[in-house]
Formats: structure tokens, C-alpha cells, sequence
């Protein structure tokens, strides 16, 4: 099938070139030309494991490619738009992005052309945006994502889940088809597909990150209260997590979420519910943001004690700055905030992560950056693993020792040994441990 993507952004070029992957013929569209041109050479303008090999695989195919010119969309069957919908001054979605793509391909529309959005967007965007697709004999559908950043690929070449927003009556009967051809071998593995009308398909991706958002900060909240009883929140975790109502997914106590969907998507649901007249339907949502960000004050909180009150001229070796592993993305992430914060009070940070130190120096530019985990260790006195990285798990923490001044460790995401790391003489500091 012939399909565009509108943005190739992180969505965007994910979708792109996974749809070609699945044997698709894709020409992705972005605005942005030094975008464009990384892409069209073969190389992400973004970490995410596996993009590269489906990225270059597509182009080398010839089923994949890439323009800044809208007119390239012409002729195609399917044009999904994927472009970004940033928080806004009043926490509300912006979607400046979505309508102006919508705009933009609205006169390359043919007669029973389907267009797919897959932002996240606020509950009523569909609705609103239907009429001028219609005009043209075109038909909107909204098919939420559900990535997962560092299984991204996966995640749209055989999702856990299908979602078709589609209209009633024969429209959303023929979208419907066509999205069933797009996704055919997805769906002859078993995928399980819904079809549900626009709203639900707008609520489902902000419903679930609301959701996921609630079950982090709920575990975090009783690390706050493991911290003061003395109790182990790990052992907590697994004890409720065996309840099958509950399960223990998402129950890992640490420094909270971040990056670019989780804050953003809470956040912007709160002010659309407001702007529904429901202003306190999902007050509990604020609660949730603030426990999430207190983890954050906890770990510079732990740092300043274990120095003895003051960290003004200490050295502190920072291990992890992405928000999570298998990614370069910092967006709103706590382990960059928590070493930001650190230099401001003084410290003498030398911070280090696999993929997230030259996105991390956009935002962060006056932190001392390290080449690698040996470097920023020396002569530390106190480490702090922010991000769980597989090779930050698998430090041998007597090594760690002879190379640091000190022998202190913050895990702020409850992944290392911790009898290890004190049989090797290490003060061990877990989050709700």
C-alpha cells in the first residue's frame, strides 16, 4: 500500500520506517530539512534501538523516503500524521502542529483516501478536524500509539494492541479496511483490534498514561513512607504485585517518570477536563504529578547527608541522564534535573550516559560531561546511578570502589546489587529501601 507520514519526528520516523519494514511503500514528510536529509541518509536524528537497521533496510529497498515537499504525498492511500503536540503555557496540548498538518494535506486529498492521525491529542480534536477531511471525499480515523521509547520498533511492528477511532455507517466501515490492510500481519498474529468511535480512540492513550503515571507515583509514595518506617519498598512491591488485580508491572519505586509523554499527557488532560467543565474530575492527577516530582528533591536530599550537609565542592559522579534506558531522551527527565540541580548547589558533577550525553548538553550545557563510566567515577565521593542501564547494573562495585575517593552510592533506581555494593564497603542508599 502506498502510505505518507506527516512528521518524522520521533513517531513519524518510527511509523515510517516500520511501515516499511512491514512492505509497505512509505514517503514520510517533515518541515524540518536537516531532519529530512539525516533520514534520507540513513540515520536517526534520535536513539531508539533498531531504527537504524529499519531506517536503512526501507531506503535500501526502495520502499522508504523522505521530502520536506507535501506535494510527495500525492497519490497515497493512507496518510498518517504524526507530528508533535508539546505542552502548552497552561499545561494544555499545543496543537498548532496537528492543524497546520492537517492544512497542509488537506489539498492532496483524493476521493477515498483515508487520513489517520496519530498524535496524542485532547478528547474532541478528531471531531473538530473531521469536516474539512470529508469535504474532500477523504475520511479521518484516529489510531492511538502506544510506544514504549527503547521498543519502539517493536512496538508498531507487532503491537499489543490495535485502535481504530473511526465515524459511523460505511465511512468507518471502508477505514476500517484499510486499516485492516495496513496492519494484515499484525492482525494474523492475533493482535487484538478495536473499533470504537473518535472520542474513545482520543481517551485511550491519555487514559492509559494517566493510569501508569498513577501506579508509578503510588509505589513512590509508600517508598516515602518505607523511608521513614524503615521498611523495604522492593518487598513491598513484589508482595502486592502478586495480587493479580494489581500485578507488579510499573511498581519499581525509584525517581519517577519523565520524558515526553507521561508529564506532558497528565498535565494536558487535567486542563482538558477543565476546559469540559470538569475541573475536578482528575484533581487526583495533580497529587500524582507532585509526588513524582518530590523523588527528585529526595535523591538531592539523600546526596546532601551522606556529604555531611553541604555538597558546595564535592565531587559527585553522575551515571545516567535519559529518562530511561535504551534511549537519548531527556525530556523532563529526573536524573538530568537531579544533576542540574546538584551543580547549582555547588557540586563538582561529572556526569555520564551511553546515548543522552549530547541531548543532554542542549538543555544542560555548563554540566561536565565524562566520555565514559571510568571517568566520571574517578575520584568521586559519592556516585549516584540515575538511569538503569545494563552496564550500570553490572558494575563491580569493588572496582567502583578503588577508583572513587569515597565509597557512597545513591541507586536511585533500585538496579544494583545492594548487598554487593556494601560487602564492597560502599554507604548503599536505595529509594524507598
Amino acid at each position: 500500500m502506498r502510505i505518507s507520514v506527516i512528521g518524522c519526528g520521533y513517531l513519524g520516523a518510527v511509523h515510517a520506517a516500520s511501515m516499511a519494514e512491514l512492505g509497505h511503500d512509505v514517503i514520510g514528510v517533515d518541515v524540518d530539512p536537516g531532519k529530512i536529509d539525516a533520514l534520507q541518509s540513513g540515520r536517526p536524528p534520535f536513539f531508539e534501538p533498531d531504527l537504524e537497521r529499519v531506517l536503512r533496510a526501507g531506503l535500501a529497498s526502495g520502499r522508504l523516503a523522505f521530502s520536506t515537499d507535501i506535494a510527495a504525498v500525492e497519490g497515497a492511500a493512507v496518510h498518517f500524521v504524526a507530528v508533535g503536540t508539546p505542552q502548552g503555557p497552561t499545561g494544555a496540548a499545543d496543537l498548532q502542529y496537528v492543524d497546520a498538518a492537517v492544512q497542509s494535506l488537506v489539498p492532496h486529498l483524493h476521493d477515498g483516501a483515508l487520513v489517520v492521525g496519530k498524535s496524542t491529542v485532547p478528547v474532541g480534536t478528531a471531531a473538530r478536524l473531521a469536516p474539512q477531511i470529508d469535504e474532500r471525499g477523504a475520511t479521518l480515523a484516529w489510531n492511538p500509539e502506544f510506544l514504549r521509547e527503547g521498543f519502539a520498533v517493536q512496538d508498531t511492528v507487532a503491537p499489543d494492541r490495535l485502535v481504530y477511532g473511526v465515524p459511523h455507517g460505511p465511512a468507518g466501515a471502508a477505514a476500517a479496511d484499510l486499516l485492516d490492510a495496513v496492519y494484515a500481519s499484525a492482525l494474523a498474529a492475533g493482535t487484538p483490534r478495536l473499533i470504537v468511535d473518535y472520542a474513545t480512540a482520543e481517551l485511550v492513550k491519555v487514559s492509559a498514561n494517566a493510569f501508569l503515571a498513577t501506579k508509578i507515583s503510588f509505589i513512590n509514595a509508600m517508598a516515602e513512607i518505607a523511608e521513614v518506617t524503615g521498611a523495604d519498598v522492593t518487598k513491598l512491591a513484589d508482595a502486592i504485585g502478586l495480587d493479580a488485580r494489581i500485578g507488579r508491572r510499573f511498581l519499581n519505586a525509584g525517581l519517577g517518570f519523565g520524558g515526553g509523554c507521561l508529564p506532558k499527557d497528565i498535565r494536558a488532560f487535567q486542563a482538558r477536563a477543565t476546559e469540559l467543565g470538569l475541573e475536578h474530575t482528575l484533581d487526583f492527577l495533580a497529587d500524582v504529578d507532585a509526588v513524582n516530582l518530590r523523588r527528585r528533591a529526595r535523591v538531592v536530599d539523600l546526596a546532601t547527608e551522606l556529604l555531611g550537609g553541604s555538597v558546595a565542592g564535592r565531587r559527585i559522579a553522575v551515571l545516567g541522564l535519559a529518562f530511561k534506558p535504551n534511549s537519548d531522551d531527556v525530556r523532563d527527565s529526573p536524573a538530568l534535573e537531579i544533576a542540574r540541580r546538584l551543580a547549582d548547589a555547588g557540586a563538582l558533577v561529572s556526569a555520564y550516559d551511553p546515548e543522552a550525553v549530547v541531548t543532554s548538553r542542549r538543555l544542560a550545557p555548563d554540566l561536565d560531561y565524562a566520555s565514559s563510566t571510568v571517568s566520571a567515577i574517578d575520584g568521586a565521593e559519592l556516585l549516584l546511578v540515575l538511569t538503569e542501564w545494563q552496564e550500570f547494573r553490572d558494575l563491580d562495585p569493588v572496582a567502583v570502589g578503588s577508583a572513587m575517593a569515597g565509597r557512597a552510592v545513591i541507586d536511585g533506581r533500585n538496579c544494583l546489587d545492594r548487598a554487593a555494593w556494601q560487602d564492597a564497603g560502599f554507604d548503599y542508599r536505595g529509594m524507598g529501601r
